[in-house]
């Protein structure tokens, strides 16, 4: 009897979290059905039990994105349960303790370069946008200074890791109360 190589299954999210190790790791132009078949040690063909293409795959892993690293907040009952300034703080921890904010530039990369891309992204962002300003307005703030300190919200905190890579996280902990303050304070 010969001994065949039994074939490992691989689940829709592993295919998924491969996709985006892969962006961060490579760009979106390595993001390929063979590429991440090898890497998965799995035939190609697996892959279209869950995707139809390249470009759906591409499609669904931003989406994934959007849910596993903004709607893991944005509808989170703890964020969303008690007074504005603590549901500031909790996203904020969140972000920091999820590490939230992993694969920032390599979908910025990849918004970049295509259109459908773009467009999804930007309903991400949309999202992030929405819910800090529902919560600031709770606050009390409006117009102008509702929109600069929603926008200087969701820049710093979608961009802290990715931009200053030396702070520990222990220091961005620390660091929470005092931004959050600053952000809060009149």
């Amino acid at each position: 009897m010969k001994n065949k190589k039994i074939k490992k299954r691989v689940t829709k999210v592993e295919w998924l979290e491969k996709a985006l190790e892969v962006l961060e790791r490579d760009g979106i132009e390595s993001v390929k059905i063979g590429l991440l078949a090898r890497e998965l040690n799995v035939s190609r063909s697996g892959f279209y039990w869950h995707f139809k293409d390249r470009q759906d795959l591409i499609n669904t892993m931003i989406k994934y994105w959007g849910n596993e690293y903004t709607d893991v907040v944005t509808s989170n009952i703890k964020v969303l349960s008690g007074a504005p300034k603590e549901r500031l703080y909790e996203t904020m921890e969140m972000i920091i303790e999820g590490n939230l904010t992993r694969y920032e530039l390599a979908m910025r990369a990849c918004a970049e370069t295509d259109s459908v891309a773009r467009e999804l992204v930007n309903q991400i962002y949309k999202i992030r946008l929405d819910h800090i300003r529902a919560t600031l307005s709770e606050l009390g703030f409006e117009g102008e200074d509702l929109e600069m300190r929603t926008h200087l919200f969701v820049c710093y905190h979608t961009w802290e890791k990715p931009m200053f890579v030396n702070l520990s996280k222990a220091k961005r902990l620390k660091w929470l109360k005092l931004r959050l303050d600053m952000l809060t304070s009149r």
